[in-house]
């Protein structure tokens, strides 16, 4: 039986997915709330296919509880946030779920932790935490690190389909969790040692900050000097090395906007490149607002509380908010005491977490005179007629009216 910690955007679905294909699982969160709404047969956040696999999981036997499980494989699936101020990984939440299971486990358990960390951390945290317990590392206890690879919006897809990393100090037990992943996992499985699989993750991650990143600074200058950086970035890019990304509002979510962070802080002075793509990415919610305020200004508008801001999510077609530009934003307006005059609305997160938050495109673009859209739903494209007679500043390049505003 494999006991899954952590039941939120990534734990949640490995744990279905595993126990949709033949394997016992249990899901274990602190979260009494969150245990009862999956116990009661509904699952917790919105993703294609995921009802489905749910649905499956359940049959096949899926349970979800409070209390950890007495079992021989814990999956640890908990969040890994950074310190604000040394920019350092904040390991306590996987500290406390690996003490937890130190307590109950049986002789010879594999904790796989699933969690993104930096480089080094099962070192400076979870191997010292066993040893102060008691454990003889590789007898009594072994150590398997298997970060994540899915991305909100198409989990179910890519936990069937993505590469896989699995580190490990026994090469024997790295096999033996591989074959666990390989009950669902069509991508290549790659075995290694436990430190470059930490490393591989956050390097992920942080290749793709980069480019973002220099997509955002080529949109600075281009506004710059009146260039249309997406017809720039589209015929660069017919160029056969060359794939610059789309620039954005900012980088949301809990994976790019946070891992390279761990490399900054573990690292510093040797991150020079990675600290500027940090810089850039976190500078361009205060850029949108910027050209929030220039729009305002060459259309004559003096009322913020008829700007709205289409999207509360850090990307498309999904509820998670991680990170988000959006809540960015408007925590940057609320400085100047205006965040709470613009009306907010997103088709995805149904209960109110902001002021001034609508639960209907129609209520919510009657209300506002200049739209910023800040995250390409599929719902707003399928409805771009009702942005005609708007004044529109598209971040995210999804609308082709004429007299748009764009980055």
């Amino acid at each position: 039986m494999v006991n899954v910690i952590g039941l939120g955007y990534i734990g949640l679905p490995t744990a279905l997915m595993m126990a949709a294909h033949g394997v016992k699982v249990i899901g274990t969160d602190y979260n009494k709330e969150l245990v009862s709404t999956l116990n009661a047969g509904r699952t917790t956040f919105k993703e294609e296919g995921l009802d489905e696999l749910f649905e499956k999981a359940v049959e096949l036997g899926i349970t979800f509880s409070t209390e950890y499980q007495i079992t021989d494989t814990y999956i640890v699936s908990v969040p890994t946030p950074y310190d604000e101020e040394s920019k350092k990984i904040d390991a306590k939440y996987v500290e406390s779920a690996v003490s937890t299971i130190l307590e109950i486990c049986p002789k010879g358990a594999v904790i796989v932790i699933e969690s993104t960390v930096s480089p080094g951390t099962l070192d400076k945290y979870v191997r010292p935490l066993m040893i102060r317990k008691g454990f003889i590392i590789g007898q009594d206890i072994h150590l398997v690190h298997a970060p994540e690879r899915i991305i909100p919006g198409n989990m179910v897809y890519e936990l069937l389909n993505n590469n896989r990393t699995i580190g490990a100090d026994d090469k024997e037990i790295g096999e033996r969790i591989k074959k666990l992943y390989a009950s669902f996992c069509n991508g290549d499985i790659v075995v290694t040692d436990i430190r470059t699989a930490e490393m591989t993750k956050v390097v992920e991650n942080t290749f793709r900050d980069i480019n973002i990143a220099y997509a955002n600074e080529l949109a600075k200058i281009c506004r710059s000097d009146n260039m249309d950086v997406y017809e720039i970035i589209r015929i660069a890019n017919k160029h056969p090395r060359v794939n610059i990304l789309q620039p954005g509002p900012g980088v949301g979510g809990h994976c790019i906007s946070v891992d390279p962070w761990f490399l900054v802080g573990d690292y510093p002075g040797l991150a020079n490149i990675i600290l500027a793509a940090r810089k850039i990415n976190d500078s361009m919610p205060e850029f949108v607002l910027e050209r929030i305020y220039e729009i305002m200004k060459e259309k004559h508008m003096t009322d913020i509380g008829r700007v709205g801001f289409y999207g509360l999510t850090y990307k498309e077609d999904v509820d998670d908010m991680r990170e988000s530009p959006t809540l960015q934003m408007l925590e940057s307006m609320e400085k100047h005491l205006c965040g709470n005059l613009v009306k907010i609305y997103d088709p995805f997160i149904t209960n109110d977490v902001v002021p001034n938050q609508l639960h209907n495109l129609d209520e919510f673009l009657n209300s506002v005179d200049l739209v910023v859209l800040m995250v390409g739903h599929s719902e707003i494209r399928q409805n771009m007629d009702k942005l005609e007679g708007k004044i529109v500043l598209d971040t995210r390049n999804i609308c082709d009216m004429e007299g748009v505003y764009r980055l």
